[in-house]
């Protein structure tokens, strides 16, 4: 394969030349999710490749392909070491484009994706590696945009990419080994830092533990002459109306055309408060015996395969609900809202646990109601509520200056990249 040569202000030793010049790409099979399997030779797919350069091999729906069927597929087999690009983003930004890794193992290569195939004797494989994930490349990789709501890019994009690198194989062998040392400096105080995050994490549910049980409020007990033994075991169905909705029509249009009453979901349940709606009913689908649900109401995701079965949301506004949701309105001469909402997080994994059905175990009107809740007096209650509030403002900005800094550690590796290929770096 011949070199296209770019003329360039380089350092000594130095070439610039079209990708092209020095590799190529062999693409992956359209592998059919009909003829997946739960075992055998797993099929490396764009949602491998994650947005740090890496193999994620531990996704919950990782396809495989038989194991008999490797002599029928062998052009598309990779057997480990192979450098890989995703060449498909399903997101909104498309930063997936043009995102490299190297394989780890085994596997049958999809479509969507490639392989690159060049000289080692002539590039250093982890050179090339480091060179795609440089931000100068990443920037060149995402100005492609084949696609609409997918973006995609090209063999033809990718390799005219232009390349600066050292002809001498020793030297790029030198730049890899000081990335490298320079990364692991930088990975260690990553590794700190979202160990730091998941010790946050816990102390977080450890607050809300000691929320309920008591401990949390164990000296404002003494000094107002107050006793653990004055906490009821009551339930949410005890202190709260529990409620559903349900998903009016689709065909008639009478229930939604120009519709402008929130209707909600459990995907609302992501956020811990809701301040608006993305889709609308109108007064009929109310009519109809659509329930209508105050500000204040606390909604409770009942379906859901991944986290979202067990989530709290309290709305801010008057919505409707489907039949996803557990609407509590909480009665707050019985309990205080803020309280109860505590307790549903703390109690989150019970809640999951309470679910049952096939496969997407589902929470019900009856279980959302028979959830346990301790309940001290409305003064302790209000006393737990402010001493929680207090904890998690100092847990949240801890958070937020462990993002920081591991936005920082990330930047400083894009910078050593840059350098690296600029010929800064040794």
């Amino acid at each position: 394969m011949s070199e296209v040569a770019i003329d360039k202000n380089l350092q000594a030793g130095w070439k610039a030349v079209k990708l092209s010049g020095l590799a190529s790409l062999k693409g992956g099979f359209a592998f059919k999710s009909k003829e997946y399997s739960e075992e055998g030779i797993p099929v490396l797919r764009m949602g491998n490749i994650t947005k740090d350069f890496r193999i994620n091999w531990n996704k919950k729906k990782q396809p495989f392909y038989p194991v008999e069927r490797k002599k029928e597929f062998k052009e598309y087999l990779l057997t480990g070491g192979e450098l890989i690009i995703c060449l498909t983003d399903m997101s909104e930004t498309g930063h997936y484009l043009g995102t490299v890794a190297i394989n780890t193992k085994e596997a049958f290569l999809n479509q969507r994706v490639s392989k690159f195939q060049f000289d080692e004797d002539v590039l250093n494989k982890k050179f090339l590696y480091f060179a795609l994930c440089n931000p100068k490349c990443r920037h060149y990789m995402i100005s492609d945009d084949t696609g609409s709501l997918q973006k995609n890019t090209s063999h033809k994009h990718v390799l005219a990419y232009e390349l600066d690198y050292p002809e001498s194989l020793e030297q790029q062998k030198r730049i890899v080994a000081k990335i490298e040392e320079l990364f692991s400096h930088i990975d260690a105080g990553i590794t700190a830092l979202n160990k730091a995050k998941k010790l946050l994490k816990q102390y977080r549910q450890s607050v809300l533990k000691a929320a309920v049980t008591g401990e949390l409020t164990k000296q404002w007990r003494e000094d107002n002459k107050a006793s653990l033994e004055g906490w009821q075991q009551s339930t949410i169905g005890e202190i709260a109306v529990v409620q559903t909705g349900k998903t009016p029509k689709r065909s008639n249009p009478a229930f939604w055309e120009n519709g402008d009453i929130p209707w909600l979901t459990s995907s609302a349940t992501n956020n811990a408060f809701t301040h608006h709606a993305d889709q609308f009913v109108t007064q009929g689908a109310v009519d109809g015996g659509l329930k209508l649900f105050g500000s204040g109401t606390l909604l409770l995701a009942m379906y859901g395969e991944g986290k979202t079965r067990g989530q709290v949301t309290e709305i801010t506004f008057h919505a409707t609900c489907n039949q996803a949701c557990a609407a509590i309105i909480v009665n707050e001469e019985k309990a205080s809202k803020d309280y109860v909402r505590l307790r549903l997080y703390e109690n989150y994994e019970e809640i999951r646990k309470a679910a049952s059905g096939g496969n997407q175990p589902n929470l019900n009107l009856s279980k959302a109601r028979d959830i346990a809740l301790p309940l001290p007096a409305l003064a302790e209650q209000a006393e737990i509520v402010l001493e929680v509030e207090k904890k998690f403002d100092a847990i949240n900005r801890l958070a937020r200056d462990l993002d920081v800094q591991l936005l920082k550690a990330e930047k400083n590796k894009q910078s050593i990249l840059a350098s690296a290929f600029s010929g800064g770096l040794i």
